[in-house]
């Protein structure tokens, strides 16, 4: 039996039928939960969970090739699988900053969220403890 090895600044991802599958590389950056009204409609859920890579270091892989894009602002554009519709990205204009849904990474429970962006517009009954962020540090 073969054992994997496992690169801790390289990340694989997928959505759900795998695809349209991803490589990143490099620290995660921002993991965080969002409760804006277009992350909470398009997950159906009171958040989603996002966390950041270069754009420059991640790269599609799967044979669906990229995500396909549409605009939920003028300048925010969100990617899903053309296949099975997974949520996958979020990505602003001028960025150089992609995000991903967390839980399109295959090692996601190494992230944890450190911040929650629109909490006072989340569901009164959604709480949640986030991880300390390490740039705080006392």
């Amino acid at each position: 039996m073969t054992e994997s090895i496992v690169v801790p600044h390289q990340w694989l991802g997928s959505c759900q039928c795998r695809d349209t599958t991803y490589e990143a590389s490099g620290i995660p950056d921002d993991p965080h939960l969002c409760s804006c009204e277009h992350c909470t409609r398009l997950s159906g859920a009171p958040a989603m969970a996002w966390v950041g890579f270069r754009m420059d270091a991640l790269k599609w892989t799967g044979p669906a090739g990229e995500p396909t894009y549409f605009s939920t602002w003028p300048t925010l554009h969100r990617g899903s699988c053309p296949r099975c519709r997974t949520q996958l990205t979020s990505v602003a204009e001028g960025s150089d900053m992609i995000m991903v849904t967390l839980f399109s990474l295959d090692r996601a429970a190494e992230v944890a969220p450190v911040g929650h962006s629109y909490r006072e517009v989340a569901a009164p009954w959604f709480a949640v403890t986030l991880a300390p962020d390490p740039q705080n540090r006392s």
